[in-house]
Formats: structure tokens, sequence, C-alpha cells
């Protein structure tokens, strides 16, 4: 079983924001506890209190943690398709691979306001902007074979041209050339997670997603669906894990092994909101009985996130 939380820092509203002191202790514990991964996301359509952007966070989080997947939401309305590839090839390269990007296609009319789009999209051009979006930076991740960086200081090579791979990337919203002028990452490619899927991106998201987070209402239902079009594209249905989002109030540790058994979901994702309460109520009631159920991460994992959720080598197209 796969277990993620998510927090999101922007939920504080008419209160001080986390630390990031109290955000680093949690995701310590979390980690000691054998959670795969923490996912920050930092977008509201309200006011925030939080001092924090999701991306800046991990590189933060990545220096006081050593084994926890660490995941950030981050906008296609408030990134272009290279500058969101080359931020997040690099977290990965400062965790030793342990990066995700949660990458949703629910629209947010007040962040398009503040990107140039006051008007936002319709529904089917944000819908077809976000996947041509996700296609570019994941091209881009896998721009660069893992041997094409050869420093023959000697023999004057920096790489292989062979294997170095330009995008040259003519689309309908974006045009990029690549490639990033970064290495490619330790787990080959950052984990991408999918959340917000509507029917009209649920094949999109079984073929390139490496997690789905999907609702407790209908989970059987969407579980099934999702492996079903994985396998229709082509895919194992072990290389895309499909979560369980829950509330800590919701669903106590002793019940998630009913939706286990009824093969419901691979895993649960917690939602919790930035309140030190919650996340003390969390990590002294909660976590202790996913420890003693054994319901957590094994410590034979591999070393990336990628090992933690058992989803092989990324990168291949």
């Amino acid at each position: 079983m796969h277990l993620a939380v998510s927090l999101n820092i922007a939920s504080a509203t008419g209160q001080a924001g986390l630390t990031f002191a109290e955000i680093a202790g949690f995701a310590r514990k979390a980690e000691a506890a054998g959670i795969d991964m923490v996912v920050i996301c930092d977008t509201t359509e309200e006011r925030s209190s939080s001092p924090f952007e999701a991306t800046t966070l991990l590189a933060a989080l990545a220096t006081v943690t050593e084994r926890i997947g660490l995941v950030a939401g981050a906008s296609t309305l408030a990134h272009q398709p290279y500058n969101l590839a080359r931020r997040f090839a690099s977290l990965d390269i400062i965790s030793h691979g342990r990066i995700g990007w949660n990458a949703t296609l629910r629209q947010n009319s007040r962040e398009a306001a503040n990107f140039s789009r006051p008007e936002g999209f319709s529904d089917d051009d944000f819908r077809r902007r976000a996947k041509e979006f996700i296609g570019i930076v994941q091209d881009l991740w896998r721009g660069w074979d893992a041997d094409a960086l050869l420093f023959d200081k000697a023999g004057g090579r920096f790489h292989d041209p062979d294997k170095m791979h330009f995008l040259d990337h003519k689309g309908v919203f974006f045009s990029v050339r690549g490639p990033l002028n970064v290495a490619r990452s330790p787990q080959d490619t950052p984990v991408l997670v999918m959340s917000g899927l509507g029917e009209a991106d649920l094949d999109f998201g079984a073929k390139v997603a490496d997690v789905v987070l999907i609702e407790a209402e209908g989970a059987k239902a969407a579980y099934d669906d999702l492996k079903r079009r994985a396998v229709a594209a082509g895919r194992e249905p072990e290389t895309m894990k499909v979560l369980m989002t829950v509330g800590v109030d919701e669903h106590a540790a002793g019940g998630m092994e009913a939706w286990l058994d009824g093969k419901s979901c691979d895993g649960f994702n917690f939602a919790l909101q930035a309140d030190l309460s919650t996340l003390d109520d969390f990590t002294d009631r909660i976590l202790p009985e996913l420890r003693h159920r054994g319901m957590a991460r094994s410590a034979d994992a591999g070393a990336t996130l990628r090992g933690h959720l058992r989803l092989g080598a990324g990168g291949a197209k």
C-alpha cells in the first residue's frame, strides 16, 4: 500500500500560515513513519497567508529530509513548459531523485487573472493547452539519454551529440526547441502526479500519469476505469498508481484495509489543512496506527520516489 499526504499551504486564510520549521518538522515525522510522499500545493480562490511558493519550499525540504518523496503542485497557467521542466529536473537532482509534479487539470480563475489572462480560457482550450504543456515537459525531461554527458576534458567532449535530443515542438499553444540545460533526472523523469481529472481527461491521465489522485466517492469504479484505460494505452496497470484522497476524520486507519481488500485503490492520500493542530493530530493519532498495522512503506523500498512507489524507471517513450 502507498501513502501520501497532501498539504495545501494556501488554505490557512484568516490565520497565520505555517512556518518553515513547522512544515519541515511534519515532513520529517511523515518520513519516519514510512509515508511515501508529501504533496505541497499553494493555490486557492481566496487570499492566502502562506509566505511560500510550493516548488521553492520543496528545495528547502529536500535539504532536511533524506527519503520521503516531495511533490509540488505547479499550474500550467503560471509557468511556461521549459522553465517548469527545468525547475523540477533541478529539484530532482537536489533531492537525489525524490521529486514529483502534481499537475491539475482544473482551472483557477484567480490564478489566470494574475498571468495576463483575466478572462481565463474556455474549458476546452484550457484542457488542450494543459495536455500540450504536460507532454512538452515530459519530452524535455527525456531530452538527454542517461549516458549522454561525457565530461571528457581530455577529449574536449562535454556530451555525446547522438544522445542529446532536440524537441523542436511547434504546437497550437507552445513552441519549444529544447533540450533542457539540466542533466537527466536521477530517476529518469520526476514523478508525474495528476489530480482534478474530468471525464474528458481520463484517457490522457491513464496514458501519461505515474500517480492519479481520486476522490473516495465512486472510488472502485474510478479505479477500475483508470486501470482499464491504462491497459488500452499500452501500459502495464501497475505502472500507474491510483491513490484515494481521504480526510483524516473521515476514515480511521482500520477502515482503510477494506478499501484495499476491495481493490478500490493502490493506497491513500491524506488531505490536510495547513493548520498546526491538524498536523499534530495526524502525526500523534493516525501515523502511529498506520505503523502499528504495518500499512506504511517498508524500509527496503527504493531510494527514489519511483522506488517508493515501485513504478520502475521513468523516461521511456
